[in-house]
């Protein structure tokens, strides 16, 4: 049962990921979360961030954000950083996973998911057979449905270490 929540990988940043390797392995898209995953919760895109997805393009990746705030957050953050987006995307439904890789001319299969949560970002891209990468939240402070739900990511978390640690 556990297992559903269970990343691919779980990695410090978004920004550490090795999206040459994953060029190079077949992938063609690539999924983002925002807050928290991309920049801290409600903070506009940075310069560090506009740089980040024009190093995705020259690596041949198409990009699509997809959020669950509303078009006021996500659209100037996507138009900030040159990506397609999807916003109220209701996740973890499937629907808008497949939606975004339409939107990129991907399929699940040539496609990764990068957010910061289990129950939302990741438990959405597993369900739509996407791959997945967890990475840890950029900042601490967040919305209090989103801290409680840190605490039972943390079991999870810790189920998912001890799995790994036996590979």
């Amino acid at each position: 049962m556990l297992e559903s929540f269970y990343p691919d990988e779980y990695l410090d940043s978004a920004y550490v990921i090795d999206y040459k390797k994953l060029s190079e392995e077949g992938y063609r898209g690539v999924l983002f979360d925002i807050d928290n995953t991309l920049v801290p919760h409600g903070a506009p895109a940075d310069e560090k961030a506009a740089a980040f997805f024009e190093m995705l393009r020259k690596l041949g990746f198409s990009t699509c954000l997809i959020s669950n705030n509303k078009k006021s957050r996500v659209q100037p953050f996507a138009d900030a950083v040159g990506s397609a987006y999807i916003e109220n995307a209701h996740k973890p439904s499937r629907k808008n996973y497949l939606e975004a890789c339409r939107k990129m001319g991907t399929d699940a299969k040539n496609t990764i998911f990068v957010g910061d949560q289990l129950f939302t970002d990741v438990y959405g891209a597993k369900r739509a057979g996407i791959r997945s990468i967890l990475v840890k939240p950029i900042h601490p402070k967040e919305e209090i449905q989103i801290v409680l739900k840190r605490y039972l990511e943390k079991i999870v978390l810790y189920f998912y270490r001890k799995k790994e640690k036996k590979k």
